[in-house]
């Protein structure tokens, strides 16, 4: 039976433009009157806290590394390092993650190496499958695709009996998507356990998330398929690991009235660019971007930590120090493995290499006879 109940999470709208939001701190990063911290060690906390060190220091290295040309397009997630980091925390070693190209915490989370997670944006092939933590499928690409295949994973599981659920990761404009609602429809019908986090950072590249939909919110679309829609503070870890932990334990062991599956909306901002390959500042102002850095969730995350014993000035200075050795020796043992033969963009697209791709990577080869593997780069 779920341990946390819906009546038990603290809703508030203190700041949101919306109502609604659940929250555990406050903008600041102390405990809000009435809410409860989530049942987590002292050890998990911090480990929580250094995972989001990590992938910040992380992000802000491979922009970097792709303005020196040393990685293709990458999607930042700086501002979004809780809903990556206290989801993935709040699995199981049995469930499954499917990510977008977006979640780079969640294999870090999931016990990937960071310089496998490099090698992967280097053009190697991505980390899949399991590492000790939550198996994690491989990356979607195209907006939403993801979304059935995690319905599908959960269904499967049901009918096994297995005692996991499958977890999709997406953004805002997903959910202008067939693909979205087709899966939604899917779980509801048959209350497939199904988590599925919507990251509301504000902006489908350059769309505002006023205009993908005319509805209120976003969670509340749960609503149309029969289940519940939860709307979270996506900038504050603990109210992301308490809704993601009590919508795992729904949709194993629901109460008689409920469905399995949860749609959460998490309300949080992504501070860089969609991509490498866009620019921000021509939709979006300043102060916007101001707004939400008072928010930080790492910077919320510390405070608590701090104010309530469980970590002091050393202890952070000591876990800055140590992210940024780790950062930059996955660096050093990613840059120092061979680049990935070009030939395997070939493989495993189909069970038979079909004319059409035999006859591109015979192009492909001719030119680098010709012209060298410097054209791959240039």
């Amino acid at each position: 039976m779920s341990t946390i109940r819906d009546t038990d999470l603290i809703r508030t709208n203190d700041y949101a433009e919306d109502s609604g939001e659940v929250r555990v701190l406050d903008p600041e990063g102390r405990l809000l009157p009435g809410a409860t911290e989530p049942d987590l060690s002292d050890e998990a906390l911090v480990t929580m806290y250094e995972a989001m060190v990590t992938a910040r220091r992380f992000d802000e290295r491979a922009v970097s590394w792709q303005r020196q040309g040393r990685l293709a397009t990458y999607a930042p997630m700086s501002g979004q390092e809780a809903g990556q980091v206290a989801s993935t925390l709040a699995l199981a070693d049995d469930d499954w993650v499917f990510p977008t190209y977006r979640e780079h915490a969640v294999r870090l989370v999931a016990g990937f190496d960071l310089p496998e997670i490099l090698r992967g944006l280097m053009g190697a092939e991505l980390p899949v499958g399991s590492a000790g933590g939550p198996t994690v499928a491989p990356e979607a690409i195209p907006i939403a695709t993801q979304i059935p295949h995690a319905t599908g994973a959960a269904m499967a599981a049901r009918h096994r009996g297995d005692e996991s659920v499958a977890l999709s990761h997406f953004g805002d404009g997903a959910t202008s998507e067939g693909d979205f609602h087709e899966a939604l429809n899917f779980a509801g019908v048959f209350d497939a356990p199904a988590v599925y986090l919507c990251h509301n950072n504000q902006w489908a590249i350059s769309v505002p998330r006023a205009r993908q939909t005319a509805s209120a919110t976003l969670a509340q679309k749960a609503d149309a398929y029969g289940f519940e829609g939860i709307r979270v503070d996506g900038m504050d870890p603990l109210a992301v690991y308490s809704v993601v932990r009590y919508a795992r334990e729904k949709a194993l062991d629901p109460d008689a009235e409920d469905l399995r599956p949860t749609l959460i909306e998490s309300v949080e901002y992504r501070y860089g660019a969609h991509t490498t390959a866009d620019d921000p500042d021509v939709y979006r102002d300043e102060e916007e971007v101001d707004y939400w850095r008072e928010r930080d969730p790492i910077d919320r995350l510390e405070t608590f930590l701090v104010e309530t014993g469980r970590l002091d000035e050393g202890a952070v200075e000591a876990i800055g120090t140590r992210v940024d050795e780790r950062v930059a020796e996955a660096i050093e043992a990613a840059e120092a493995e061979a680049a990935p033969d070009p030939d395997d963009l070939f493989e495993d697209v189909y069970d038979e290499v079909p004319e059409h791709l035999a006859d591109q990577r015979e192009e492909l080869r001719r030119l680098r006879e010709r012209h060298g593997d410097a054209l791959l780069r240039d």
